[in-house]
């Protein structure tokens, strides 16, 4: 499929309230199952619009359509300087490798250079080796490992 990609004609765009079925099956294939009604609050709740963006990578083959999202946050923190982070990025399976990808992270560093950031974040599981190749091509580098928590409130 990824080559049938790479001949069809692709655009970046912010996400709007109509993709939100779509990027909820990204979202379980990413690993995180959403509902397309839990994905629409999301959306809304990712405010103020200044500190949040989802950008989609949508073709105009009618099989692939949406063919993956990235969320970008600018994060204003006293231990560091203003940075943006990458909170997901995902592409479809069967899309992958032909250039959707970068181009999402492209327009997610260019929205944070707008906002001031001069540096930008991702985390990514140490299971997923094949992103932290994606991540290192395009300039990222690695440089902690850590343990995250959680607990339920």
């Amino acid at each position: 499929m990824a080559k049938a990609f790479a001949s069809a004609k692709m655009k970046i765009r912010k996400a709007r309230r109509g993709d939100a079925e779509r990027i909820a099956q990204l979202t379980g294939e990413l690993g995180y199952p959403a509902t397309a009604a839990q994905i629409a609050t999301r959306l809304r709740q990712l405010t103020p619009a200044s500190k949040h963006a989802v950008f989609v990578a949508e073709t105009t083959d009618e099989d692939a359509g949406l063919i993956g999202w990235v969320h970008v946050s600018v994060s204003h923190l006293l231990e560091s300087d203003i940075r943006a982070e990458v909170n997901g990025l995902i592409v479809a399976e069967g899309q992958r490798s032909a250039g959707a990808g970068a181009k999402l992270l492209e327009a997610a560093e260019e929205w944070a250079r707008r906002r001031g950031c001069r540096g930008m974040n991702v985390r990514s599981n140490v299971i997923r080796e094949r992103a932290h190749g994606f991540y290192e091509r395009h300039g990222y580098e690695h440089y902690k490992t850590q343990k995250a928590f959680r607990k339920a409130l």
